[in-house]
């Protein structure tokens, strides 16, 4: 779409709950906050077109380059990076490197300015902090003598990190994403970014990575770089789970590669839900509407029970749009996956709220944590005036990586404690054992699983390999 194509004005579409046919707009709109894999612009296209030779679909694309880096290994990669990205990476791949030279790194922190470095180590804390306060700890469980029963949380020895960079370069996901895996005891992390500008090569992303402690950057992006994470290439080894967000290519290739490998989640647009009313300043509620809308492609909806605060609402967001640095691209996503919906109360506004399941929901209205109680879909929630979604996205703690498309029905944020592989541990003594034989005989040969009852029977001197119908007598 070029910038005469962008749309001039403000077209939000209003919904109301209360009409016959709400709940019918409503899966229209959960529909287009999800990944579908079906959609192509134009561009996407012509581009497909060129490197397959036909016309297919985001997620043939991804079936075909995910099935051609599995392999064919880096030749794959190298092949794609050039056609898709126009990155040619065949001299670095000539001597077994892909990643970037640990130097570069070490120039880009010698070189940031001190202003930012500052600001990276404290919001490095910040998560850290959240972090490791959250963390899973073993349990033991001893309930009676001779029985004990552990519950352990190891963290994964390497993962993988995908960090965007196709329009902005992006620090903040290096950070919420790399701190809550160091904190979890990640030993390895391997982040990989477009061959940008805004992504491998950007001077911050770099620096951050550093002062992290990060030594393993890749310039690789789009699907290929989530299939050699997942299937491993020479120069890029194999890890146990991929986190971080990414363009819808990301986000299909990740839901290839499950099963190889573990991820976060299969993440669509950003989306805010924000509930308001009489008493919701109006300008802070556009502020945060139009942030969402700022990713291009972002979902912002207003959620509210009172008729005036919604045109006081629309006179903000085109107050403030002309201000942007991207007004056009944020007006285009604001009329796409905007929305206004007039509720009948706030009872009304948590039930709605429950089936939008949002990324982002920020209660911005009286007594905001007397509704939160009442919501059980929500990825991040932020309560009251002073806890703008920018303040997750950045600073608070909190990964800002969360679940969209509403799946926050039943998925989680990224945290330290998906870095942890749970296991565990079972202890008995003899006379322990004893105890429940007979449960596991009955079970065991109700199920005709004699070979089951055996390996208990033989512990206790009840089974030889000559009497294969042999019953356990634990009296």
């Amino acid at each position: 779409m070029t910038e005469t194509d962008l749309p001039k004005e403000l077209a939000i579409r209003r919904l109301d709950a209360s009409s016959p046919d709400f709940p019918q707009q409503l899966g229209i709109l959960r529909a287009q906050l999800s990944p579908t894999g079906n959609v192509v612009s134009e561009k996407g296209r012509e581009l497909t077109l060129r490197v397959f030779g036909e016309p297919l679909l985001p997620h043939q694309v991804v079936q075909r380059i995910c099935s051609d880096v599995q392999s064919e290994g880096r030749a794959a990669v190298l092949r794609y990076c050039k056609q898709l990205d126009n990155a040619d990476l065949s001299s670095d791949a000539a001597s077994n490197r892909l990643a970037i030279e640990v130097s570069e790194l070490e120039k880009a922190h010698r070189n940031a300015s001190p202003k930012f470095l500052s600001c990276v180590r404290r919001i490095r804390e910040n998560i850290r902090g959240f972090q490791e306060a959250i963390l899973h700890h073993d349990v033991r469980y001893e309930p009676r003598p001779g029985i004990r029963l552990d519950q352990r949380y190891v963290p994964m020895r390497r993962v993988g990190i995908c960090v965007p960079g196709g329009a902005a370069a992006y620090p903040s996901t290096v950070l919420m994403t790399a701190v809550p895996a160091l904190a979890a005891g990640v030993e390895e992390i391997a982040i990989v970014a477009p061959p940008t500008r805004f992504g491998a090569y950007n001077a911050d992303v770099l620096a951050t990575c550093y002062e992290l402690g990060i030594r393993e950057v890749y310039p690789i992006g789009g699907a290929q770089a989530v299939a050699a994470l997942a299937y491993g290439i020479e120069g890029l080894p194999s890890v146990d789970k991929i986190v971080g967000p990414g363009n819808l290519f990301v986000a299909l290739a990740k839901k290839q590669v499950y099963g190889a490998v573990d991820i976060d989640s299969i993440a669509g647009p950003s989306e805010v839900v924000v509930i308001a009313d009489s008493t919701t300043n109006a300008a802070y509620t556009a502020a945060d509407m139009l942030a969402q809308s700022e990713h291009s492609p972002g979902a912002s909806l207003l959620v509210t029970w009172d008729h005036d605060l919604i045109g006081q609402v629309e006179d903000q967001l085109k107050l403030q749009l002309a201000s942007l640095s991207r007004s056009a691209l944020t007006l285009e996503s604001l009329n796409a996956f905007g929305a206004v919906i007039l509720v009948r109360d706030a009872s009304q506004a948590c039930e709605v709220t429950d089936l939008i399941a949002p990324e982002h929901l920020h209660i911005a209205c009286q007594q905001p944590r007397l509704l939160a109680d009442k919501i059980r879909n929500a990825g991040a929630t932020f309560l009251g005036p002073f806890s703008p979604v920018a303040l997750g996205d950045y600073a608070a703690g909190p990964s800002h990586v969360l679940p969209t498309g509403g799946t926050a029905r039943w998925a989680a944020g990224l945290s330290a404690n998906a870095f942890l592989r749970s296991g565990s541990v079972i202890e008995y003594s003899e006379s322990a054992l004893r105890d429940v034989a007979e449960d596991i005989e009955t079970l065991a040969v109700t199920e005709g699983l004699t070979a089951h009852r055996n390996s208990v029977a033989i512990r206790l001197a009840e089974y030889s390999p000559d009497d294969s119908h042999s019953s356990l007598d634990c009296n």
